[in-house]
């Protein structure tokens, strides 16, 4: 099977590394904070420190990657680089993507984030898909029922990976 990169490896990150693992795919957890490692490791998964914010944190990790999933839909922190993280970071990491071993890109596209940022995120990442022919997977389900979710960014990163 493939490995998957999950940017944004807590919560609900932890639950589609363990749906993923249970399909048989490898995964690489990322976490900001390196207290959250033994978590991550506790499912079966590689885990990692990085930084969205710094997408050198991120280029390594993805050595041996077939599928990237950026779950940013319900990011904190000061409103810039929030939406950073569905503009300008989302852009470069596609654009990084079209040069790695990575087959394409999964974005969360619901959560706290405000609405506007999602749908801007979204636009992005489908009008990038298109121009560097890159598989890409918009997922919309609202993170509050976490089984719709799951099942929804499983579905997707299936269909990223066909």
């Amino acid at each position: 099977m493939a490995r998957v990169l999950i940017v944004g490896c807590g919560c609900r990150g932890r639950r589609l590394a363990r749906d993923l693992i249970d399909d048989g795919h490898s995964v690489r957890g990322t976490t900001r904070d390196s207290a959250a490692l033994d978590e991550i490791e506790a499912l079966g998964a590689e885990a990692e420190v990085a930084d969205p914010d710094r997408l050198g944190t991120l280029l390594p990790l993805l050595q041996g990657v077939s599928g990237v999933c950026w779950l940013m839909g319900s990011a904190s922190g000061p409103a810039d680089a929030v939406g950073a993280l569905h503009g300008p970071r989302l852009r470069s990491l596609q654009e990084k993507l079209v040069d790695s071993p990575a087959r394409g890109l999964v974005y969360e596209a619901a959560g706290t984030v405000e609405p506007e940022l999602l749908a801007a995120g979204s636009t992005l990442v489908r009008e990038l898909g298109k121009t560097f022919h890159m598989p890409v997977e918009i997922v919309e389900e609202p993170p509050g029922n976490l089984e719709a979710w799951a099942a929804s960014m499983r579905a997707a990163v299936g269909a990223l990976l066909a």
